[in-house]
């Protein structure tokens, strides 16, 4: 679980970041509809897919070409976000001044090592 401050993702949310529970994407199972995406450029190639309600327009989860293994689900979307515990802050070179964030949790310049991992065999 984290927040991401990247410059797409302050576009997308209209604030200083997204905050994202990043999960295996064999792991999700959407019960009813199917996104919609709006897809960016990634800096590590490929693109990143935003999917949004198509009834509403509520952001809901991101695929991305680089790590297709990986989906990262909007904490607000979730029927509880209440659970939701960030434990890093990524882009953070794109942080606005404006944004205070948490000085407890790790920071990440661009992308989490994470990211850049193979999925697991």
């Amino acid at each position: 679980m984290g927040q991401c401050h990247c410059r797409d993702c302050q576009r997308s949310s209209g604030g200083a970041f997204v905050a994202v529970v990043v999960v295996p994407g064999d792991s999700l199972k959407l019960l009813n509809g199917s996104p919609r995406y709006f897809d960016t450029p990634s800096e590590r190639g490929g693109f990143i897919h935003r999917g949004f309600c198509p009834d509403c327009g509520s952001p809901v989860l991101s695929k991305f070409d680089a790590a297709p293994h990986l989906v990262g689900i909007r904490a607000g979307s979730l029927d509880d976000p209440s659970w939701f515990r960030p434990g890093y802050d990524i882009w953070t070179s794109d942080a606005q001044p404006w944004d205070h964030m948490n000085p407890t949790l790790t920071k990440y310049e661009k992308y989490p090592p994470f990211a850049h991992q193979a999925k697991p065999s």
